[in-house]
């Protein structure tokens, strides 16, 4: 049986646009919390070989800095032209300014050269490796996957990241163009869209108590 989440939980990020996102996720079921940039923990070095790897690795160390629940998200957006990548090297791909512009002209020149130029061609997902961790070492773990086409040229504003690049299967927009309700709202209200949602649907189905 996975282990039931109460109390306050420290979200295991320096992105304010994941922080943000997971923090909407948990508010409805009463669990404060605090993050690791507000907790000023350092952000260990992710060397995991995949999303799951990586998000254990930073769930892990931020509870056993703050020797409270740690909850952590590593995602990352899979483009099948170009073998996987970005895949788990997603951020890595902006730099260490966050230049997600200058990532997503990479990735459309890198489909252009590879002749990816219809949808059928540019074939991508976003995956999400949640992980719940306890100061003990105890982990519970998730994943959630959607997916859909790399769009040209970027679209909208909201979200962060790669969002302007990628339009979910059966939408006419990007998760650039979706408000947050739209895009990670939970049922009954939203569709539970976004690969973040579609993970954290199957934590808080182990982990939560209905709100």
């Amino acid at each position: 049986m996975a282990r039931q989440l109460t109390g306050v939980v420290v979200i295991a990020t320096h992105n304010p646009g994941k922080l943000k996102e997971m923090r909407e996720l948990l508010a409805p079921y009463g669990i404060a919390t605090q993050s690791a940039g507000e907790l000023c923990l350092p952000e260990p070095e992710e060397t995991g070989k995949t999303f799951a790897a990586n998000a254990r690795i930073k769930a892990l160390a931020a509870a056993r800095a703050s020797e409270k629940p740690a909850f952590a998200d590593d995602s990352g957006l899979v483009i099948d032209a170009l073998d996987g990548e970005p895949g788990i090297h997603s951020a890595r791909w902006a730099g260490p300014d966050k230049d997600f512009r200058g990532a997503m002209n990479r990735i459309q020149t890198m489909l252009i050269e590879r002749g990816a130029r219809t949808s059928g061609q540019r074939r991508a997902h976003f995956i999400a490796a949640l992980c719940l961790a306890w100061p003990d070492d105890h982990v519970e773990e998730f994943e959630g996957r959607v997916d859909g086409v790399v769009a040209w040229p970027p679209r909208g504003d909201k979200g962060f990241g790669y969002d302007p690049l990628f339009r979910p299967d059966g939408f006419e927009v990007t998760f650039g163009q979706l408000t947050a309700e739209e895009k990670h709202g939970l049922p009954p209200q939203g569709q539970g869209l976004s690969h973040r949602a579609r993970a954290f649907m199957k934590l808080a189905a182990a982990c939560l108590t209905s709100p």
